[in-house]
């Protein structure tokens, strides 16, 4: 049976990263990854889907230089986003948070980003595996006389391996991570009540096609809001390389067309008999935006993504857990709950938890991760949490009315009480709300499951 310090279920930005870290710290680190084909990857790696790009300060947040990212994984720099509402829009040009990156982001090759991840990984000394899942874990925190603890993963190949430490970080799919974390939480509770992939995650769609260059604009996120329903439910389109562009939506898992009255989103149809599939978003998004152009003039690029051009896969859209962490247990990015519940993107937390708990696990010190990833992410999650619950009902009247009164608070990134008052009592009350919302998640409350609660 093989013996390792480290044992890191899943191969994405959040396992490479521990890998890498705890390597990098002098233990012996494994990573097991089931493998999933790409038609812009050479070689399996992990389940990845290209995001929407990198945001200015989630450079800092992965706790990289501007200059450490390779010139192929990016494509090309962005200089903002527009958020549109039904009938009224936002453009900004600053994320308004400090930052060493000097620019709005980037727009990056997420396979080639995990590729790289995986290559310094495996630099530093850590062992990728790739073509076996983990089929079970049994922890004994007895340990044997030399380990505190004592976790055997069983593999689909029929071996075993065997670590101190174990770093979940199977993504929102949780397919080991729920089982190992029930474990330890107390009788009549589930981790599933926090994290169960139906109810934490949405479902995301997206299409690799050419736009039309007179409609090109290669440095802008664009994200629609209040077009279709469901909670923080959007299309949208990314920006990738040269004429390429990533248009897709995202929406939570399982809505029921009789729940909405379809007259209100403009992306609903009045014979609809259910909540339309991605590709019918898409193409009614194109004939909406882009008058006079249909899904035709938006031709496919078929040798992109996970299957002909297209991804579907799931988002954490929760709040995020403590890890057991006196089990010797992390739990990391998507397996946390720790992605964005508002706005896509989790590959910057997914690094930076990856990372926090590949070296602690490796010095010894895992009994600091909890506090380690609130004290480096805790003002993201922060942020993000209290708009997605801010937004819980919007409706589409809703989001053009905070889109206007966010219009005329913001002033390069930031608000000012001069322009709360010039904003009038919209900019007023969104901030009032904002802030009142911010406090109720104040001091780690954002955390659904704390650490005190697991019983180990």
């Amino acid at each position: 049976m093989e013996r390792v310090d480290v044992a890191i279920v899943g191969g994405g930005p959040a396992g490479t990263s521990a890998a890498w870290k705890a390597a990098d710290a002098g233990a012996n680190a494994l990573v097991v990854e089931k493998g999933v084909p790409r038609a812009d990857r050479d070689r399996l790696g992990p389940d990845s889907t290209d995001a929407a790009g990198m945001l200015d300060y989630w450079v800092d947040l992965m706790d990289f230089e501007p200059g450490d990212i390779p010139e192929d994984i990016i494509l090309h720099t962005l200089q903002g986003a527009d958020f549109i509402g039904p009938n009224t829009s936002l453009g900004i040009e600053a994320t308004g948070i400090e930052s060493s990156y000097p620019d709005f982001g980037f727009a990056f090759h997420r396979a080639r980003f995990d590729d790289w991840l995986r290559d310094e990984a495996e630099a530093a000394g850590a062992t990728y595996t790739v073509g076996d899942s983990v089929t079970g874990v049994e922890t004994d925190l007895s340990g044997d006389g030399t380990r505190d603890q004592v976790h055997t993963l069983s593999l689909s190949n029929g071996e075993a391996v065997e670590a101190e430490y174990l770093v979940l970080a199977d993504g929102p799919q949780r397919t080991v991570s729920l089982n190992v974390l029930d474990q330890f939480t107390p009788e009549g509770r589930s981790m599933s009540d926090h994290l169960g992939p139906r109810t934490a995650n949405h479902i995301a769609y997206q299409e690799h096609r050419e736009v039309p260059e007179e409609l090109l604009e290669r440095g802008r996120l664009k994200f629609w809001w209040g077009v279709m329903p469901g909670h923080t439910a959007y299309p949208w389109v990314f920006p990738n390389d040269d004429n390429i562009a990533r248009i897709g939506l995202t929406m939570p898992i399982g809505l029921d067309i009789d729940d909405f009255d379809r007259s209100e989103w403009a992306l609903l149809r009045a014979d609809d008999t259910e909540i339309p599939r991605g590709a019918a978003y898409i193409q009614r998004l194109i004939e909406r935006e882009y008058p006079g152009y249909s899904i035709d003039d938006f031709p496919l690029v078929e040798d992109r993504g996970k299957q002909g051009g297209t991804e579907t896969y799931p988002i954490s859209s929760t709040r995020p857990v403590d890890s057991p962490t006196a089990a010797g247990i992390a739990a990391v990015g998507g397996a946390m709950g720790g992605t964005s519940a508002f706005h896509e993107g989790g590959d910057h937390v997914a690094v930076r938890t990856g990372k926090l708990a590949g070296e602690l696990a490796a010095k010894g010190r895992l009994d600091r991760y909890n506090d380690a990833w609130k004290d480096a992410l805790g003002d993201e999650f922060l942020r993000n949490v209290t708009m997605a619950d801010i937004v819980a009902d919007y409706g589409p009247t809703d989001w053009d009315r905070a889109f206007g009164a966010a219009d005329s608070l913001i002033n390069r990134g930031h608000y000012s009480w001069f322009t709360v008052l010039k904003s009038g009592l919209g900019g007023a009350k969104l901030l009032w709300q904002y802030s009142r919302t911010k406090r109720r998640f104040a001091d780690g409350a954002y955390v659904q499951f704390r650490e005190d609660e697991y019983v180990v």
